[in-house]
């Protein structure tokens, strides 16, 4: 198989991994989702960041691994540590259950499945465009966990493919794309799914499953 081809699937695999625990960042775009407020502002702050982020942990991270061959063997067990430490973490998840996904009381107010409510006997009162830019940008920017897996984590696997490593932000840069806007604009459908623990376990399980594969990869070269 090619490898851009290779790397690019890696960057997407990966990314979707780490992206899709539901955070700070993810409760918030899927709460302007259910009240379909300001949807567009926050996918575009939250794709915009994510691709910012992964450019510097690629064209700085991975490129000093690169220039520095022994870095390359440090960056690729310790990304395949980590990533096998979160997949450790998303399988106890699916063996013991207990995900659910729970939305603001004011979103389910909106004749969202589970609001219990008709939109015509609740009122809510609407966010200001600036108050939900300030929250999404502050839950994306100051979040150091969140600022360590997109740049060092991202940037080093990529630093393992070499010349492919832009391959491999593509396709991490096209994961949180996809992410963010079939989350945004889909939330509204998919938190009656999410809401299940059943659901989550499933989703754990794959979560589990995609790391290891990239963390067997990431080992073997």
């Amino acid at each position: 198989m090619d490898q851009g081809l290779i790397a690019l699937l890696s960057g997407l695999g990966l990314c979707l991994g780490l992206i899709i625990s539901i955070g700070a960042q993810n409760a918030v775009v899927l709460r302007q989702g259910l009240r379909r407020e300001h949807v567009g502002i926050v996918v575009l702050v939250c794709v915009v960041s994510d691709a910012i982020l992964q450019v510097i942990g690629v064209a700085g991270v991975a490129t000093l691994v690169t220039s520095h061959p022994w870095l390359e063997t440090v960056a690729r067990w310790a990304g395949a540590v980590f990533i096998v430490g979160f997949a450790i973490v998303s399988a106890r998840r699916a063996w013991r259950g207990g995900g659910s996904l729970e939305a603001a009381p004011e979103a389910e107010a909106d004749g969202v499945p589970g609001g219990g409510a008709p939109v015509a006997t609740r009122t809510r009162t609407r966010s200001s465009r600036l108050a939900v830019l300030g929250t999404i940008l502050a839950v994306t920017w100051l979040n150091p966990h969140a600022l360590v897996e997109t740049t060092v984590v991202m940037g080093s696997v990529a630093a393992t493919h070499g010349d492919a490593r832009w391959w491999f932000m593509v396709g991490g840069i096209t994961a949180s794309t996809l992410w963010f806007v079939g989350f945004g604009y889909g939330a509204r459908y998919l938190a009656p799914l999410l809401r299940t623990e059943r659901a989550w376990r499933i989703l754990d399980g794959a979560i589990a499953a995609v790391m290891l594969v990239i963390a067997v990869t990431l080992v073997l070269g």
